[in-house]
């Protein structure tokens, strides 16, 4: 698996999990599943992607995208 297909996994994963913890704990947490669709659109733009860095570093395959 490429770096890219690993970071819309973790986005996933993390939207899902925001989006349950709002509905069974407080309203609140949708501001994590916000954060991470904040980061991705600027990510699409600026090519800069904080998840896509760590995985690169710790030897993760570049895609096209995260180079």
């Amino acid at each position: 698996m490429n770096i890219d297909r690993m970071v819309m996994a973790f986005a996933g994963v993390v939207i899902m999990v925001g989006v349950a913890l709002a509905y069974y704990v407080h309203i609140y947490w949708l501001a994590l599943p916000a954060f991470v669709g904040l980061n991705l659109f600027q990510a699409a733009f600026t090519g800069f992607c904080p998840l896509a860095k760590i995985l690169k570093a710790a030897g993760g395959k570049p895609g096209c995208a995260f180079e």
